[in-house]
């Protein structure tokens, strides 16, 4: 794996020699938000993926700080400058963030958010594309939403007693309230039909551990290890080292992945779960990346590169190792997914550097087609949470796009990952997660047992109903892939 003091340097050189030109000085006078404006548009000059292609992050855009201050002075917040300097948003950078609380997006990466503990999706009517319904995808042990007895496939279209619709959503299930009420329905064809059930849920800070569900079948001679896994979160690579332990010693010959709500997560954590699924391929190329081009030039190419690995190294932020242990390996040749479209970032990462190596055959739908990741930017002098003079008088941070990730033969699908078998989910009957009843699961050991790729199950019409968010992608860390900085000793 990638020298995580590598990746530093391109912080440390980066931050040195450019800006040359449009430094503070005493001449002039910061007011309001100006400073924060500054570190905005030196981060993303320095680091953004397409600062080439941003006519206003040219080095030479600005030939004094007053200039820089005085452009972005009418600008409302730091969030709109920061909107300003993407690169066409939502067709090309579809992904970049900023935040005004970096708590909040650190706590999120490791699967901590403020959170009721009912994971869903959202999807619009069959015949009102206005009006949208939640079902419930899976319920996070020890929440709210656990206490209250509510279960997957449980369907709602109303928060405090306002129908859901695709302008109101975000205001009424994501914004900063901690509690609110749930109107239940019944299907009704995809037209949800109130069923006069409401449950009051509170929001709390919730830690979701991401292995959520291993299990293993017998299917003829096929022993079949299956994992639930719902984000890339480095807090649990030990915990995931286990699981692949558990698989180890019961001699599994297939394997099932199901990512099919996984947004992604850290691009160290995709590294050691292609690790655990091999083992044979230790110290080659698992992916690699592209940075801006000052960026690349200035460093070797070996620094760019994400190698397979044997073992799981975790550092303090003095860099000392807080945690080592071996990877627990399968050594096999092929293995199996379940993605949805919310399957995003490091879930494609892993699904894609495997095909390299290994056959991969999935289930479900074609993922989301991210195929960039991020870094976390602060307002310090080397950008990073531990750098000198860390602004102390607010807590923005950057999650811009800074580098495109592809395996090892040079591929990645922005397009998304098609299924070798296409199935979606059945709002009628979403089946339990981890069962036979499951028929994303089913269809994928019978896809193990027989190799048959025609669908041979029933396909529901309203299975294909048009989902427009999830719970998830709302989340501080969102569908984020990102790359690990630490602090030099």
């Amino acid at each position: 794996m990638k020298n995580i003091k590598s990746t530093l340097k391109i912080i440390l050189i980066v931050s040195t020699i450019f800006f040359t030109s449009c430094e503070k000085s005493d001449n002039y006078l910061a007011t309001g938000n100006d400073d924060i404006h500054l570190f905005i548009w030196r981060a993303m000059n320095n680091y953004y993926l397409w600062q080439p292609n941003v006519s206003d992050l040219s080095d030479t855009r600005f030939t004094n700080i007053g200039q820089l201050y005085s452009e972005y002075s009418s600008f409302t917040s730091p969030r709109d400058v920061f909107e300003s300097l993407r690169y066409q948003p939502g067709v090309v950078d579809r992904f970049s963030v900023i935040v005004d609380d970096y708590v909040a997006l650190e706590n999120s990466f490791q699967g901590i958010n403020l959170s009721s503990g009912m994971e869903f999706g959202l999807v619009r009517y069959a015949n009102d594309n206005s009006k949208v319904f939640g079902y419930v995808r899976y319920v996070v042990p020890g929440s709210d939403a656990a206490t209250q007895n509510i279960q997957r496939g449980m369907l709602f279209t109303e928060v405090d007693g306002v129908q859901l619709t695709e302008s109101n959503y975000r205001d009424l299930l994501f914004d900063d309230s901690n509690s609110y009420t749930i109107n239940f329905a019944d299907f009704n064809g995809g037209n949800p039909l109130s069923n006069s059930t409401t449950i009051s849920l509170t929001k709390i800070q919730l830690q979701e551990n991401p292995v959520a569900i291993v299990k293993i079948f017998q299917e003829g001679n096929n022993k079949i290890g299956y994992l639930l896994y719902n984000q890339f979160s480095s807090s649990f690579d030990s915990d995931l080292n286990a699981v692949f332990s558990t698989f180890k010693s019961e001699n599994i010959t297939d394997l099932i992945i199901d990512l099919r709500y996984n947004g992604g997560g850290s691009v160290n954590t995709a590294t050691y779960l292609g690790a655990m699924v091999t083992g044979q391929f230790n110290g080659q190329l698992f992916s690699k990346e592209q940075w801006n081009s000052k960026i690349q030039e200035l460093l070797d190419a070996n620094i760019f590169e994400n190698n397979f690995t044997n073992e799981i190294i975790k550092r303090d932020q003095n860099q000392n190792i807080i945690l080592q242990e071996p990877i627990n390996s399968l050594n096999l040749n092929r293995v199996y997914f379940i993605t949805t479209g919310s399957s995003a970032s490091a879930s494609e990462l892993v699904m894609n550097s495997l095909s390299s190596y290994i056959d991969v055959s999935s289930v479900g739908k074609t993922t989301i087609g991210k195929v960039h990741g991020s870094v976390t930017l602060y307002d310090s002098d080397n950008y990073t949470r531990t750098g000198n003079n860390l602004a102390n008088d607010h807590t923005w941070a950057l999650q811009p796009l800074v580098l495109e990730i592809l395996n090892k033969d040079s591929f990645n699908d922005p397009n998304g990952i098609t299924p070798t078998v296409e199935l979606a989910e059945d709002y009628e009957n979403l089946g339990v997660l981890g069962e036979r009843s499951d028929p994303l699961l089913d269809r994928t050991i019978l896809l193990i047992a027989t190799g048959g790729r025609s669908m041979n199950t029933r396909i529901n019409e309203f299975s294909e109903l048009k989902q427009i968010s999830n719970s998830k992608e709302n989340y501080p860390s969102g569908n984020n892939m990102f790359i690990e900085l630490k602090k030099k000793k």
